[in-house]
């Protein structure tokens, strides 16, 4: 990585995914955590202030340090145990069964395993668990997906490699978790970047 996707983009991410019209999808898509959760794309830590007091124990995800640098002082106020454990979504470095709940926000459109995530998400969760999922991917508006489709190798390049045109359903049936609940809508701003997968897909 270079100095442009360690520097600016965890910062630019913090500002954009921070402002006040995300907090009724935060507290949404955390709400039903508890016991032992596993945050993937962990980034400044914007989804700690909405974590359910039923939460025990918070293992973080992330390669950014300046992402750490960030979520500092939401880590220091959190009212239950934050620890960074890994780097990488497609590499958990935690036993196998060891999660109640897996929580990804805006993370499934960026990872470049993005298969190899989803399956250590569903190693790692213990039978009946969940994933907790907030993303945006693939429309299915023809117009919208080609849009995404041509936008997609430029938004890489400025955007810490995420795809806005990933099949984020169609990764999530593939992956062996059994998704329960599911909300795709439009947030205000262009299509292209703009249609979420909102929901729970479990572990049977």
């Amino acid at each position: 990585m270079g100095w442009y996707t360690d520097e600016v983009v965890p910062r630019f991410i913090n500002v954009a995914l921070g402002s006040k019209r995300f907090v009724p999808m935060r507290q949404r898509v955390t709400a039903g955590l508890e016991g032992d959760v596993v945050e993937i794309g962990f980034g400044s830590g914007l989804n700690v202030p909405y974590y359910p007091p039923a939460v025990r124990s918070v293992k973080a995800i992330d390669p950014s340090a300046v992402g750490k640098q960030l979520a500092r002082d939401r880590v220091a106020s959190a009212l239950v145990p934050i620890e960074y454990v890994g780097l990488d979504g497609a590499h958990l470095p935690l036993p196998d069964a060891s999660a109640d709940h897996v929580l990804s926000t805006w993370t499934l459109c960026t990872i470049p395993d993005v298969d190899d995530a989803l399956a250590e998400v569903r190693r790692v969760l213990r039978p009946g668990g969940s994933l907790h999922f907030l993303e945006h991917g693939r429309s299915p508006d023809a117009k919208v997906a080609r849009t995404q489709d041509r936008l997609t190798p430029i938004n890489r390049r400025l955007a810490g490699g995420c795809h806005m045109n990933r099949p984020i359903r169609d990764l999530l049936d593939g992956s062996g978790l059994e998704v329960t609940t599911i909300e795709n809508y439009y947030v205000k701003g262009p299509k292209a970047v703009g249609y979420m997968y909102e929901g729970v897909a479990e572990k049977r």
